[in-house]
């Protein structure tokens, strides 16, 4: 391989935003796998965020990749699956598997998609500092007719568009807005974009906590519950963005709800490692780091907080969600999936064709 952008390369980044800025270029947040392809004739890499190889996870992809991008390019793009007209990270996550028998069954049952956002190469061109407005005029000209599952994804320079798309997208899964400078240049690792997500809150049962890997700094994450309507507690996610400080003042705090082991815990079956084969429980292997350690402390389910998160992914907070306050009003009982705002449910296949440029827009 022989190109002027040679991997690995870090995607560049965004830092969040409350509301969507005026005067830029705006897409879906696509919630799955950032990906920047290297492609070199019939030579070809899937690179993540962090510069590991993705390609043997996604051999579908490779086909579709060969047939869809120009001969030479480095393209930055989201790999996502769909089902049911929506986007699934879970069934996204279950890619990054040891076997590949698994991942070959599970490329035919859940195959997965490329969405392009932008060019970071073509021939013998590095586009680095090109501003965004030429690369994106660019990329649509050499992904005109891209056969599925490559996809140019949607862009508009019309800000009303872009709120329109913040409300009606969730309903297909995505993430929220993301909103990039016309005269941005591409800076890998660098936080120059700007992201737009929906953020609500819940009232969550605190029903354990992970140490912090530094030993003895107290609470590394709250592991969070809520009840289904059949009354069992299920786990939903996790809150972790604490100081130094407030990490050692949790853990003594939650010590009076510390539980024996055996003690009659919802979650005791986390401890039996069969319990993980069936289901992808805390306390399992982690799936990208084998050595990360997935001990837990069990408590007593009575204490409730209010945490914010943006949205959900089935039954669980899809991102590690912000811990807000402690809620000593609300009975732990009364937490259940009933409090959750559920978005409008919207066609993924209407999102992925919104991609024609709005009235005035050059090249979106």
């Amino acid at each position: 391989m022989n190109l002027p952008v040679m991997p690995p390369v870090k995607p560049m980044l965004a830092k969040a935003v409350k509301r969507i800025p005026p005067g830029m270029q705006y897409e879906a947040k696509w919630d799955g796998f950032r990906a920047i392809v290297h492609r070199d004739g019939d030579a070809l890499v899937i690179g993540s965020r962090t510069g590991k190889p993705l390609t043997r996870y996604f051999p579908e992809l490779v086909p579709a990749l060969l047939a869809g991008l120009p001969a030479r390019c480095v393209v930055d793009g989201e790999i996502v699956i769909a089902q049911d007209g929506r986007l699934d990270f879970e069934r996204l996550s279950d890619r990054i598997h040891p076997a590949q028998s698994r991942i070959t069954l599970l490329a035919e049952r859940t195959p997965a998609r490329f969405v392009a956002f932008d060019l970071l190469a073509l021939g013998d061109l590095a586009l680095f500092d090109v501003p965004l407005a030429q690369r994106r005029k660019t990329l649509v000209e050499v992904l005109e007719g891209a056969p599925p599952p490559v996809h140019l994804a949607p862009a508009t320079t019309d800000r009303a568009t872009a709120e329109r798309w913040f409300e009606r997208f969730e309903g297909a899964g995505l993430d929220g807005i993301m909103a990039k400078p016309l005269t941005l240049p591409y800076r890998p690792d660098a936080r120059l974009m700007y992201k737009i997500k929906h953020e609500r809150t819940a009232d969550c049962v605190v029903a354990g906590y992970r140490p912090h890997k530094t030993p003895g700094l107290g609470v590394g994450s709250l592991l969070l519950g809520l009840y289904d309507d059949g009354g069992v507690l299920q786990h939903v996610g996790a809150a972790s963005a604490f100081t130094a400080r407030r990490r050692a003042e949790l853990a003594g705090e939650l010590e009076p709800l510390r539980l024996a082991p055996g003690a009659g815990h919802p979650w005791a079956a986390w401890e039996d490692q069969s319990a993980h084969e069936a289901n992808r429980l805390p306390g399992s292997q982690n799936r990208w780091n084998g050595q990360k350690d997935q001990s837990w402390v069990a408590l007593d389910p009575s204490r409730v907080c209010e945490v914010a998160y943006d949205h959900m992914q089935g039954t669980r907070f899809r991102h590690t969600v912000q811990f807000r306050r402690w809620r000593p009003d609300r009975d732990a009982a009364g937490c259940t999936y009933a409090q959750l705002e559920e978005p409008v449910s919207y066609d993924l296949a209407e999102a992925l064709g919104s991609s024609g440029p709005a009235p005035g827009d050059p090249g979106a």
